[in-house]
């Protein structure tokens, strides 16, 4: 996500863009992210930085998991708050809500029911930036806002089998499959659960819309302490795996490992808030994933 928005802010004319990377600037360590805010002193912060994974990595590194992504998240907000920082928004995920809600999911289900297990240290650490934003706003009129995007997947994404999440996990596997001629792909769980994928490059047009003309009172004067971002697009994700299947070209068969996990059964986001505002998704899946494989046909082999 960070380097597509890098890529749509310099598109749209914006190049005193301050970037750092994680050797150069460590945003776990408050003394480093303090001098990196009195010394370059931003006037807008998109706060996309995290410790991120799928199923698998959220449940295997889960103290790792809650504890950095809380320090990022509490150092980078508290600078912005320090440094006046003109407007902030900070970069979450649909994993917040309960692992029952009220489908589509609106913003006000957030802290409404139990979290899924899997996911719960990067949920828990998500909602405190949630309301970290929302608590600077309500105290000292902090323009920041939490933005929560649905799955997201598109080019420089992760493709690390043990750390990925669905949509490269699926590409990868397929595509060592068909290229080794190998009879079966093996896919985690029961193919069941409904998901929703938007494209990065909707959701960088979605925080840049956002930046542009939507200011923190307008959130909070609605009750609601985030911004959902989804395509409106579901899928499951035995449907999914067919049509990643399909796009690549394998011809062998599919089993759906019911043994692992599958996740919360069913994340589908009401977006009506922020299309309300203007902004709606434009990226179809199935072109979406063609634009991805051929991504990655060229970039990661």
């Amino acid at each position: 996500m960070g380097s597509a928005l890098v890529g749509l802010l310099k598109e749209k004319g914006f190049n005193n863009i301050l970037k750092k990377s994680h050797g150069e600037l460590d945003l776990i360590d408050q003394g480093q992210t303090s001098y990196f805010f009195d010394n370059e002193k931003p006037e807008y912060v998109f706060l996309a930085a995290a410790k991120v994974g799928g199923i698998f990595a959220n449940n295997k590194y889960r103290a790792q998991f809650l504890y950095e992504n809380l320090m990022i998240q509490n150092n980078v907000i508290h600078s912005s708050h320090l440094n006046d920082v003109k407007k902030l928004i900070f970069l979450g995920s649909a994993c917040i809500y309960p692992k029952f809600s009220k489908q589509p999911i609106s913003e006000k289900e957030l802290l409404k029911g139990s979290l899924e297990k899997t996911n719960e240290p990067y949920a828990i650490a998500k909602i405190s930036g949630i309301k970290l934003c929302q608590s600077y706003f309500e105290q000292y009129g902090n323009n920041f806002i939490s933005i929560m995007p649905n799955n997201l997947y598109g080019p420089n994404d992760n493709f690390d089998l043990e750390t990925s999440h669905v949509i490269p996990a699926l590409m990868r596997k397929f595509h060592e499959a068909k290229r080794l001629q190998e009879d079966e792909v093996d896919v985690w769980g029961s193919g069941s659960p409904l998901r929703e994928f938007l494209h990065v490059n909707d959701l960088v047009s979605a925080i840049f819309f956002t930046m542009q003309n939507i200011n923190a009172i307008d959130i909070y004067s609605k009750d609601i302490s985030h911004i959902n971002i989804g395509s409106g697009e579901e899928i499951s994700i035995k449907e999914l795996a067919y049509l990643i299947k399909k796009i690549i070209g394998f011809q062998g068969n599919v089993n759906f490992n019911d043994s692992m996990p599958d996740g919360t059964p069913r994340k589908v986001l009401d977006s009506s808030f922020l299309n309300e505002s203007g902004w709606t998704s434009k990226i179809e899946l199935r072109h979406g994933l063609e634009s991805l494989y051929s991504w990655y046909k060229e970039n990661q082999l």
